[in-house]
């Protein structure tokens, strides 16, 4: 028996063969030619054919893996229009004089080398997808046949990473675990893991020798390891692990319909985070009790150019019309830091984290955000909406919101147009906000603490960045005083609190959370239940 350490991104279990995912890497040769006309023709009718193979794979991973792990497949199609990119192939075939396949994997060696070099951890995973792109267009130049099934049977997948395209390529019933030797806990490999909720471990220290190929194996996604070839004794053990995860699982569903709420009978709001109008089924199929946090940005995110009152509004309708008298809580735009936009022109910056992000766009592009809270004011009308403002520091930010508010609301009013302003909450995301929530809660109806972005502000550590994860530590007791500050200063104003980020599904935190005087959790809807059930049995006094 053999073990292996990983960086775990999803728990679980897994019991299966291991197959072995190897990219054949292309061998490209330089070759002299003598019309150049005719060879930037081949190149750019290759770039067209690699386009419409994305297309196709964004439509596959839609109804697969959801609008949110399909959109990287737009982006690749908007990066296969890229000038730079473009340029730099059409003058090397033009100045060498050499075939398309030299000149693309040229233009994408110079590529990778210059986004990896880049201090930006969001650029630095841009490398992959340059590598990706051009290896499709080599494959169409080459007459290579792509984007084949790579599993006929459930397995374990290991490889040294999967780009989007393999992964969507998969057939998702038959992955048992993804293992990576590269990749960080923010890959895409990792982001699907946990959107399949299946275990998988990246930047793990296994060598993909083909001995291994069709070896039974054990991820155990708690641990963060892979048993290849195990004993006898560890194979029962995980059989075990694994059967009583699944009677967990079971006893969960029973839960469907329950109250949540202490043996004392103190009731906590638990709603669910969603990122598209995909993921109402899930919020639905677990039991959520509302959307605590609807991350509006991602509309944004999948479209090619800034998308229309109108695009809003039928979207945010559908929510709440689905949900019918259920809390709908709507974050405006959120774009900025680890979140790009083409078309919204952001200069490059320094330290994306602290730069011009979420309501500071929004403040400083008005246009953009009353073309948002018109959908939303409208769409109010439908069901229960609340809307939510992301990254304020102080009332001045809180009163600039009232006044647009107010703008569009005397619009909608002269446009004899049907709306509803509802409940308006902020997040509590930096300790600036924590430190003077007393001031902000006399402003807004209610508190949701983002403890992703609190815990990196206040630690001063990109959440991002692998290097510093063993320096991250979200259960820091300054990170605590300052989410029970901001409890307690939302109470005192008579306005209720919750909690958004990830650390909110933690259960070996609820606990405290819930003696804190948190009001509302917001999780996964995959950890809804659980964490019902772990409320269900905390007694206050």
């Amino acid at each position: 028996m053999q073990i292996f350490q990983g960086k775990s991104v999803f728990g679980g279990i897994a019991i299966g063969r291991i197959s072995i995912f190897k990219i054949e890497k292309n061998q490209v040769v330089r070759k002299k030619i003598q019309n150049v006309s005719d060879e930037c023709k081949r190149f750019y009718s290759a770039k067209e054919e690699a386009s419409k193979q994305l297309g196709n794979l964004y439509d596959k991973a839609v109804k697969e893996v959801g609008e949110d792990n399909a959109a990287i497949f737009e982006v690749h199609q908007m990066m296969l229009e890229d000038e730079d990119y473009l340029e730099s192939v059409e003058n090397i075939i033009n100045s060498q004089k050499v075939n398309a396949e030299f000149a693309v994997a040229s233009t994408s060696d110079n590529f990778q080398k210059m986004f990896m070099d880049m201090k930006d951890d969001y650029m630095r995973e841009r490398a992959a997808d340059i590598k990706d792109i051009s290896e499709r267009i080599i494959n169409i130049l080459l007459g290579n046949k792509m984007d084949k099934s790579i599993n006929s049977e459930s397995s374990i997948i290991l490889a040294e990473d999967l780009a989007p395209s393999q992964t969507v390529q998969m057939d998702k019933d038959k992955v048992l675990s993804f293992v990576t030797t590269l990749g960080s806990t923010n890959s895409h490999t990792a982001i699907l893991a946990r959107t399949m909720g299946i275990p998988a471990l990246v930047s793990t220290s296994i060598p993909l020798d083909n001995l291994l190929d069709g070896a039974m194996a054990v991820v155990d996604g708690f641990e963060g390891k892979i048993y290849v070839n195990p004993t006898d004794a560890v194979l029962k053990d995980k059989r075990r692990a694994l059967e009583e995860e699944n009677r967990k699982k079971e006893l969960l569903l029973q839960l469907k319909g329950q109250e949540t709420k202490t043996i004392d009978g103190k009731k906590i709001m638990l709603y669910a985070n969603i990122g598209n109008l995909k993921d109402l089924a899930l919020v639905l199929e677990n039991d959520a009790e509302g959307i605590g946090l609807f991350r509006s940005e991602f509309i944004y995110l999948e479209k090619n150019n800034f998308p229309t009152e109108e695009e809003q509004f039928k979207i945010y309708k559908t929510i709440a019309e689905t949900m019918a008298e259920k809390s709908v809580i709507i974050r405006t735009l959120d774009i900025g830091a680890d979140k790009k936009c083409d078309y919204f022109d952001l200069d490059a910056e320094e330290n994306p984290a602290l730069g011009y992000r979420a309501i500071r766009i929004c403040l400083t592009r008005p246009d953009i955000f009353k073309t948002q809270l018109r959908a939303l004011f409208r769409a109010s009308v439908y069901g229960n909406i609340k809307i939510m403002y992301p990254m304020i520091t102080s009332v001045s930010e809180i009163n600039q919101i009232k006044h647009i508010v107010n703008i569009v609301k005397e619009d909608l009013e002269s446009q004899e147009i049907s709306f509803k302003i509802p409940e308006q909450g902020i997040m509590i995301e930096t300790p600036a906000a924590a430190l003077i929530s007393d001031k902000l809660a006399k402003e807004v109806d209610f508190f949701s603490i983002g403890t992703n972005d609190l815990s990196q502000y206040t630690l001063a550590i990109d959440r991002q960045n692998p290097k510093l994860e063993e320096f991250y530590d979200p259960y820091h007791e300054g990170i605590l005083k300052l989410m029970e500050t901001v409890i307690q200063n939302a109470h005192s104003e008579g306005i209720w609190a919750g909690i958004c980020g990830e650390l909110g599904a933690d259960l070996a935190m609820t606990e405290k959370f819930i003696k804190m005087g948190i009001d509302e959790l917001s999780v996964s809807p995959g950890s809804v239940l659980a964490i019902r059930d772990k409320i269900r049995k905390i007694k206050l006094v």
